[in-house]
């Protein structure tokens, strides 16, 4: 029967009509293979640049204007001196074919804590996709005023704007990677492109990476740059990173673009940011133990790995210790010599706490983002 499979095939090909049908069908699939690598799944589509002419849903006129390119606006992130926030959600529905930009209090609150205590640091908010934010000419219409958005731009040195994914990455180890389409294939699409993003900006100029879910609590200019924080004895945390824009800075960043590439996985939530840079630290350091990263600096070749209570004082098991007056004197002796706090947004976003209570959170967020605290109304 093996023997016949090449005369078969002869007699197959030596009929007109069946190799016309061949060639057909050979065609058709190598077609099917190239629009499935090549043509834009929705959720790329969400992120791709678009015209639209945005109008409010229910037949009001709302004026709404573009945030400014990254790469284009001034002023640009200055290399090694910027913090940086990502917000990479999708707000696209049908009736509304654009991205309205929206913060949430607690968003609101690590951007302005940020910027109110590194007066000397430039910080950008970078939305990925295109971005519309309501411009409201004149004033009059008060119903469509984003008291958070006017909170935080009270802040002479806060800054926001988009980024086209493909464009940011133009130039950069990534950019080929980002075209083959596999990180719009991911089970966790809008952490993993959060996770893509902070690689790529600290690529691209060094500085500080903060995660939206953060409190800044002290000045952090002048804590020498090339950093990251332990968040258990296994792992490190991407939540809060510090690269230098040149140099040794700037190897690590490529270090992490790349192992992003070759250890990608779309179904493991934690993989390709805590795991990155976890990575990438083992291979500088030299050891898989956390600890010894901590205490041996020379090891790391002066990359540093803060202990947790920089940090992460509180672990994530234990998130509701913000949010429990009970634990207030107990979270505040824990955070206490603490640069930034993280209240695990994965866990606590749906927990709202009612303004002035006597929580952890409400105290940092009375001290540090006094201006967004305000403005979020009856809840935060």
């Amino acid at each position: 029967m093996i023997l016949r499979v090449p005369m078969l095939v002869a007699r197959f090909l030596h009929n007109g009509r069946l190799r016309m049908l061949f060639l057909i069908l050979i065609a058709l699939l190598f077609t099917g293979i190239m629009l499935t690598y090549y043509w834009p799944n929705e959720n790329q589509l969400c992120f791709m640049d678009t015209k639209v002419m945005p109008t409010q849903s229910s037949g009001r006129d709302l004026e709404v204007s573009p945030l400014e390119d990254v790469l284009l606006a001034e002023p640009k992130p200055v290399p090694g001196r910027s913090i940086f926030f990502h917000e990479t959600s999708c707000q696209q529905n049908e009736k509304r074919r654009y991205k309205l930009m929206e913060l949430t209090a607690r968003q609101a609150c690590a951007i302005e804590s940020a910027a109110l205590h590194n007066p000397n640091f430039q910080v950008f908010v970078l939305f990925a996709g295109p971005t519309y934010r309501i411009s409201n000419s004149g004033g009059t219409n008060n119903s469509n005023t984003q008291p958070l958005v006017e909170a935080i731009l009270s802040y002479s040195n806060v800054h926001l704007r988009r980024l086209n994914l493909w464009s940011y990455a133009a130039g950069t180890p990534i950019e080929e990677w980002l075209k083959d389409g596999s990180l719009f294939l991911s089970s966790y699409l809008f952490s993993h492109i959060s996770d893509f993003l902070r690689y790529l900006t600290l690529y691209r100029y060094g500085g500080l990476y903060l995660d939206m879910d953060v409190v800044v609590l002290r000045n952090m200019e002048e804590v020498p740059p090339n950093y990251t924080g332990a968040e258990s004895n296994t792992h490190l945390a991407a939540g809060v990173m510090s690269l230098a824009a040149t140099g040794f800075g700037h190897e690590i960043a490529e270090s992490c673009l790349r192992d992003l590439q070759l250890n990608f996985d779309g179904k493991d939530w934690g993989n390709n940011g805590p795991g990155v840079i976890t990575r990438v630290a083992q291979k500088i350091c030299g050891t898989k133990n956390i600890e010894v990263m901590q205490e041996d600096h020379k090891r790391c070749l002066g990359f540093k790995v803060f202990g947790r209570g920089a940090f992460y004082a509180v672990p994530w098991k234990q998130w509701r210790d913000f949010f429990e007056p009970e634990k207030l004197s107990q979270t505040m002796a824990l955070t206490k010599d603490s640069y930034v706090v993280h209240v695990w947004n994965k866990h606590s976003s749906t927990l709202k706490i009612k303004r002035g209570t006597k929580s952890a959170y409400a105290k940092y967020a009375e001290q540090n983002c006094p201006r967004a605290y305000k403005a979020s109304g009856e809840y935060f």
